[in-house]
């Protein structure tokens, strides 16, 4: 399949800069797959359309402010990336700026921070840094940015730092936020669950390939770079059950829907772990444990695009886009939602 099938344009004005307040007064699209019909409606809205055959699964991963201004010792401004830990204080890290191996980059009035060990063709590298563990959380959270999308111009404040969060964020290590889940609010969630719903978390930390332009004009050889997921045994247990009684299993955002699908063996039984996939999904693909899916609208040509178009059809998706774009639905991490039932 070629990249270029997945193209639309996009009015600038649409790309939403800002998430809707509340939260949960973004717009809803409802497509169902069935019969090819869509509606539209608010977000908070959703507990009308959903009961005790339902099931929820969200990604409770926490954003880490991964974005540093560092200066390396010719006194030149380096921004330095942080992608996903490697090992112990070592991190998979994007540099923008030139850099050698054994470069030591410091952060204005405070002095060394760490040390290049080893560079990658392509802008990686990895970063050793001084400091460990809980004294590296800190030093993010008071230096850090906001790790946001270039379309996003807003500057990064302590309210900035909240809404590119979900509400049920818990488990820090990722550098985009799961955005489905961005629409949630807390009194969102209790109506759900007072309407019998049943709500699950899974972790996959979001890493910046799963943003990646994809750069081959056949998308088969595209390959995403991997991410850490986690799924202990007795969520697995209840997803399985719930899966076994015929509930209907919706994935909150396209990195639960990846999480489900890599855990799913073929008989659509899904197993605990605690590893690295990179599951890539596309046209052709046959879903084996979701149901339906609640996402944002998605850049063109992206692996996210990909996937929504893998679970609805391509040509639904790009027709659902138009009239999405006519309607004046916000795009992309801060726009409004699509579920996809």
């Amino acid at each position: 399949m070629k990249l270029s099938s997945f193209d639309y344009n996009l009015p600038k004005e649409l790309i939403a800069q800002k998430p809707a307040t509340p939260r949960d007064h973004s717009r809803l699209l409802i497509y169902n797959r069935h019969n090819q019909n869509t509606r539209s409606d608010f977000f908070y809205n959703l507990p009308n359309y959903l009961g005790p055959n339902d099931v929820l699964v969200f990604n409770n991963t926490k954003v880490i402010p991964a974005r540093l201004i560092l200066t390396k010792p010719t006194g030149g401004k380096i921004e330095l990336f942080l992608l996903k830990p490697f090992n112990k204080n070592i991190w998979h890290c994007l540099t923008k700026g030139k850099t050698t191996n054994n470069t030591t980059l410091a952060l204005a009035n405070h002095g060394p921070v760490g040390k290049i060990i080893k560079k990658f063709a392509n802008g990686q590298c990895l970063f050793r840094f001084i400091l460990t563990n809980k004294k590296l959380a800190l030093f993010l959270n008071r230096h850090g940015q906001t790790p946001l999308p270039p379309y996003i111009k807003i500057k990064d404040t302590k309210k900035t730092r909240q809404a590119y969060q979900t509400v049920f964020a818990k488990k820090e290590g990722s550098v985009a936020a799961p955005t489905a889940g961005l629409h949630f609010t807390s009194k969102l969630l209790t109506a759900l669950k007072k309407r019998g719903v049943k709500i699950e978390f899974i972790t996959l930390h979001v890493s910046l390939g799963t943003f990646q332009p994809i750069k081959t004009e056949q998308i088969e050889k595209h390959k995403l770079h991997e991410e850490c997921l986690t799924l202990d045994k007795a969520t697995a247990r209840r997803l399985n059950k719930y899966k076994k009684e015929g509930k209907r299993i919706i994935a909150v955002g396209t990195t639960s829907c990846r999480a489900l699908e890599a855990l799913s063996d073929k008989n659509g039984r899904l197993k605990s772990a605690h590893k690295e996939i990179n599951i890539f999904i596309y046209p052709g693909y046959k879903f084996k444990f979701i149901n339906g899916l609640i996402t944002n609208f998605h850049l063109p040509k992206s692996s996210l695009l990909i996937l929504v178009s893998a679970l609805a059809g391509r040509k639904s998706i790009l027709k659902i886009y138009r009239e999405a774009i006519k309607n004046r639905y916000r795009f992309y991490s801060f726009g409004d939602a699509m579920w996809i039932t």
